[in-house]
């Protein structure tokens, strides 16, 4: 147990090691996520133009 407290203390830099990873993180997946959302907008914006232009 005490090995794994170590590592995740990283040597005393582990409060600016850890969030770093955590941000890093979230903007790699915002990265992913985002363009999926604006993708899936897209195609329904350009389904309902579409649709009102076959009307």
């Amino acid at each position: 147990m005490n090995s794994f407290a170590e590592f995740l203390g990283m040597g005393g830099y582990g409060m600016y090691v850890w969030p770093a990873y955590g941000i890093a993180f979230v903007v790699l997946l915002l990265n992913v996520v985002l363009p999926l959302i604006q993708r899936k907008k897209l195609l329904r914006d350009l389904a309902l133009k579409q649709k009102r232009k076959q009307q």
